[in-house]
């Protein structure tokens, strides 16, 4: 998969293509039905896949302060919508000047003039152009002027739910992480970096990774939960407690990871975790047998959630 910085790093001579246009954070199911369209359509067309996402968020741009917790980080990003089979990702920079292109222009000057689209596949729902004044039907005629197809791609939903990256984020935010997956089609996945913490987990015989997570990184709720802990190819199952430790009068929220059988070094390497199941609230106890013994029940649950021997 190509990856350009901005739709005018398309090289010259740059043929037609079939194109679709999104944030995508999560590349959640919705997302992932919207971009499998658009590849059909490229190969039925014989023409390359083209998916435009923007960086910043557009919230953060327009709104400034407004940035929604980010569910996929950018290189996240763009191995999801690789694997869906797409030839270029190309990554938008969202400006204010971007931000204020009339819809005529945001059509002209990036599907027209740069991309020489043939085919845009998009959400019913999306929007474009200045304070989002584009819609799907502005857009289908503005295909009309300048020569290339529109096909709305249907909202996917479930139980009722229309399917959305705010939805996502609304479960994580509720640490509803089972729910989140259902949406996603796979388990949240919270990245970081190992650095030293407290010591306390390695004094009580739990010691634990502690998770240094980006600025707007989803985290899930305050608790402890069963995942996953993802280091290169190997997944490894960890209890992870995320929250400020009451039983120490903590003060900074962390996330800190429990990985079972496991005792080697982690500092310093960079991880993910991806969650399984909600186990229980972040609780304060009495005292250090009462925690140990709760860790413990910890540990017991997450190997049958994760189902280990």
């Amino acid at each position: 998969m190509q990856r350009w910085r901005g739709f005018d790093a398309a090289p010259g001579g740059w043929g037609r293509s079939v194109v679709t246009i999104g944030v995508f954070d999560g590349v959640h199911s919705g997302h992932q039905q919207t971009i499998g369209h658009a590849v059909k359509r490229a190969r039925d067309l014989g023409l390359p896949a083209v998916v435009v996402t923007f960086d910043p968020h557009p919230s953060e741009v327009v709104r400034p302060g407004s940035h929604p917790a980010v569910l996929t980080p950018p290189l996240r990003k763009a191995e999801l919508i690789e694997g869906l089979g797409v030839d270029v990702l190309c990554v938008q920079p969202f400006t204010l000047e971007f931000s204020k292109l009339p819809a005529d222009r945001f059509v002209h000057d990036m599907l027209v003039e740069h991309l020489h689209t043939a085919l845009v596949v998009v959400g019913e729902n999306f929007r474009f152009g200045h304070k989002a004044a584009g819609d799907v039907e502005l857009l289908s005629k503005l295909g009309l002027t300048f020569g290339f197809g529109v096909e709305p791609a249907p909202l996917v939903t479930g139980d009722g739910t229309v399917f959305s990256s705010t939805y996502v984020r609304a479960c994580v935010d509720a640490g509803d992480v089972a729910a989140a997956a259902a949406v996603l089609g796979r388990p949240h996945r919270l990245e970081g970096v190992v650095v030293r913490g407290d010591q306390r987990g390695r004094e009580i015989g739990f010691p634990t990774a502690n998770l240094f997570t980006a600025k707007y990184a989803a985290v899930p709720a305050d608790g402890v939960y069963a995942c996953w802990l993802v280091r290169g190819n190997e997944r490894l199952p960890a209890a992870v407690s995320i929250g400020t430790n009451p039983t120490f009068s903590g003060q900074d929220r962390r996330v800190e990871a429990y990985v079972l059988d496991f005792s080697g070094d982690l500092y310093g390497e960079r991880l993910a975790l991806d969650f399984v199941a909600h186990l229980r609230p972040t609780l304060k106890f009495d005292g250090i047998e009462s925690l140990v013994a709760a860790i413990e029940d910890d540990v017991t649950r997450t190997r049958a959630v994760l189902a280990l021997p």
